[in-house]
């Protein structure tokens, strides 16, 4: 080798523009509990205004009679279609009815029917994506074709159906919106309990000499409802929306029974005469469901 050859070498190796070794960035940390606990503490005013319409709506379930002294079924004479007042806070209907009073007192069938709807989807589905899930082989290729089968079903068409084969009433009603649900909660349960039983912990439990029921309860179960709590509150805003479609088409509660889309139904022959008939109930039923859709959303943001 030449000193030429030589020289050369050295001056790359001491050359200042030669590549430096950099240490590594340090990857940036996600929040720590405590701070996510204080995002989640955080006031927000429109979850606190949604609660607040939540909490009146269930206690005027509870007890409406703390909140108006009319009759919901029974008319007042010569009071036909009267406009907002401070007698009549939403109007009168056309047989003298306070609108006021049977809002308040539907909202014991539109909350029911909704809970009921709900608790059916979440027993039956959960059930059926425990069993998918857990199981696994044939058992989960058949349920879930039986999902997929309800799920191509155009949910309206299949409640319609069901009361059709039950008959009329808000609890038939409810019966109907429950079955449109089954399918939603079967589904995300099976991919919740997929995911569980994969982990390690799950592992080890069958590694130690647990039996499949009792890790199933034990371990996957409790781990796998996390994100179905928020999804059943979430469906049930939805199941109110169903509900009010029924009785607005007339598949839901008898007259006079004062169930919130049988009162949206009953007063759009008035809608150019008496609009409260209609806007009414109809306000009532949105901010409801809109309420029912921040909590929820904020209970999932707090399971993340």
């Amino acid at each position: 080798m030449t000193s030429l050859n030589v020289a050369e070498r050295q001056t790359d190796i001491e050359s200042p523009i030669a590549p430096q070794w950099t240490p590594p960035a340090p990857a940036e940390e996600g929040p720590t509990p405590a701070i996510r606990s204080r995002r989640s503490l955080r006031i927000q005013p429109g979850l606190v205004l949604s609660c607040l319409i939540l909490a009146v709506v269930i206690l005027w379930t509870v007890a409406p009679g703390l909140f108006t002294i009319y009759d919901p079924v029974q008319g007042l004479p010569g009071q036909h279609l009267r406009p907002p007042s401070a007698a009549h806070l939403l109007g009168t209907d056309s047989l003298g009815r306070d609108l006021y009073a049977r809002i308040v007192y539907g909202s014991v069938h539109s909350l029911s029917g909704a809970l009921t709807a709900v608790g059916i989807a979440l027993i039956v589905g959960t059930a059926l994506g425990i069993l998918a899930g857990s199981l696994g082989g044939w058992p989960d290729a058949i349920l879930m074709r039986c999902v997929d089968v309800l799920l191509s079903i155009p949910e309206l068409l299949l409640s319609l159906s069901v009361i059709i084969l039950l008959g009329f009433g808000t609890a038939n009603a409810a019966i109907a919106v429950g079955v449109t649900l089954i399918a939603k909660f079967a589904r995300l349960v099976r991919s919740e309990v997929v995911t569980v039983r994969r982990s390690e912990y799950v592992e080890a439990a069958f590694g130690s000499g647990g039996t499949f029921l009792k890790v199933l309860w034990r371990h996957v179960l409790p781990n796998s409802l996390t994100s179905v709590v928020a999804f059943a509150a979430l469906q049930s805003g939805w199941a109110i929306l169903q509900l009010s479609t029924l009785g607005f088409l007339g598949y839901g509660a008898p007259p006079p029974t004062p169930e919130w889309g049988l009162l949206i139904a009953e007063g759009r022959n008035y809608i150019a005469t008496a609009w409260w008939l209609t806007a009414a109930p109809g306000v009532v039923v949105v901010l409801v469901v809109i309420s029912i859709n921040r909590i929820s959303r904020a209970i999932r943001r707090t399971q993340r």
